[in-house]
Formats: C-alpha cells, structure tokens, sequence
C-alpha cells in the first residue's frame, strides 16, 4: 500500500519528483502550489492549491491526513516562510523534513556581479550607476525599484503587475521560462540594458540571461538567498527519491 509524500512544490524540482512518485510502488505524492500564477501547471499525482495558514495551519492539515509519510520542501529558493513553517510543523508532529533545493549560481570568469542581502541594496546600486535595467524578479517584488525615475525598467514578468507600482520609464514583458541564450542576447542589446537585478535562483530555466550578460559585459545585481532552517538536503530529484526510501512508513 502506497503512503503519501507531502511535496511543497511549484518549482521545477517539485513537478518532476512529484511524476517519479506517481510511479513509485511506495510513495503516492500530494503538491502543495502556493497558486500565486493566474494559471499554475498541475503536477502528477493529487495537488492542492494555496496556503495552509502558517505552521499551525500545515501542523493541523498533517494531523488530518496520517498516512502522509514524510515532507520535501522543493519551494523556490526564495520562498523561505514556507521552509520555516514546514519546519516548525513537521518538529511537532514528528514527521521527516528534507529540503529538495537546485544549487545556487556561481560567478564565473567576466561576470559582472554585485550581491547584495536585499532589494533596497539593490534599488540603491541601480540609483548610483544604471539607466537601464532588467527587472527580473517577479511582479511581488518591485516596489523598491518604482521611486527611481531617472532609470528606464524592462519588467519580465508570468504574470502582469495588479497593481502596478509607479513607475516613471517601464516597459513590461510577460514571458514564462526557459530562455534560450541569442534570445537573452537580443533581448538584452535590443533594449541597451546596462543591468540586471535578479535572484539567485539557480536552475537552467532561466540561467541564460546570465550567460548573456556575460557575452555583453552587462552587469548583474544579484539577490543572495534567505538563510532555511536546518535540516537534510538534496540537489536532485533521484536523491529526494533515495532518502525517501530510507523512512519508515506512518504508525497507523
């Protein structure tokens, strides 16, 4: 008889590891997508859509369904509350934790990088020295860029902006990665972009542009992760399967 994995997803990682448990002759998988897109991808297996309302809330939803196994947090690397909650719940209900979590990007040889803690570091580099920018860091996050009138903003975003902050010079792309590298180049030459401000997400769905900045000496502001709770991590999607495969079942 199988047994549930609680898959807090919405990433790549998350979509594929939840159709290698579909098949799986143990693990039956449930994803858990925050429903922040207007139009989420379902993943393999049952899915639900939107918060749990906190740790108490995850802590409560785990109490009701017994026979959920374990919980891998593949959120994106940026969505920290949620790795904290999931931490905090699976502590009281005494459930195994494991972070599935792409590496994070490196510089490499002619980037042109600045990483900063926060976005109003980065607001405050872009004042200083760029006219114009793309802003590639979700429609949630672009609040401390809109007071800089004097710069010229390309917003990329999945969605558009409801509400659209004030800016004075900004043009709007809705484009869903990956990206192929000629298309960041033109992108980015098409537009005469001096700097991109992004997260350090990782992956390859959207590492291009960085690859991009590079060939054209364009200059990254790079947002470093939130520090996670402390628990087992993964890289890979094989790896989360194997560690799965290490647990006990539920007691019923």
């Amino acid at each position: 008889m199988s047994v549930e994995v609680l898959i807090l997803g919405g990433t790549t990682e998350g979509y594929a590891l939840a159709t290698a448990l579909a098949d799986h002759p143990r693990f039956a998988p449930i994803s858990s997508l925050a429903g922040r897109t207007a139009s989420p991808r379902h993943p393999a297996g049952e899915v639900r859509i939107g918060g749990f309302g906190g740790p108490e809330g995850l802590e409560a939803w785990l109490c009701a369904r017994p026979t959920v196994a374990a919980v891998i947090d593949a959120t994106h690397p940026f969505a920290s509350r949620m790795g904290w909650n999931a931490a905090t719940a699976c502590a009281a209900r005494g459930l195994p934790l494991l972070r599935l979590e792409r590496p994070a990007w490196q510089p490499e040889p002619g980037d042109l990088w600045d990483e900063v803690e926060d976005w109003e570091q980065a607001a405050a580099l872009v004042a200083a020295r760029s006219r114009r920018v793309l802003l590639a860091l979700g429609r949630q996050e672009l609040e401390p860029f809109a007071g800089l009138d004097d710069v010229w903003f390309l917003i990329r975003s999945v969605d558009r902006p409801d509400p659209m902050p004030p800016f004075a010079q900004a043009e709007i792309v809705l484009a869903r990665g990956p990206f192929g590298l000629d298309d960041e180049r033109t992108l980015l030459s098409s537009h005469r972009i001096d700097t991109i401000v992004c997260k350090n997400s990782g992956g390859t769905a959207t590492e291009s542009k960085l690859a991009a900045a590079r060939d054209l000496g364009v200059r990254v502001v790079m947002r470093r992760r939130p520090r996670r709770p402390d628990c087992s991590n993964v890289a890979t999607v094989a790896e989360a399967v194997a560690w799965l495969e290490t647990i006990s079942p539920p007691r019923a």
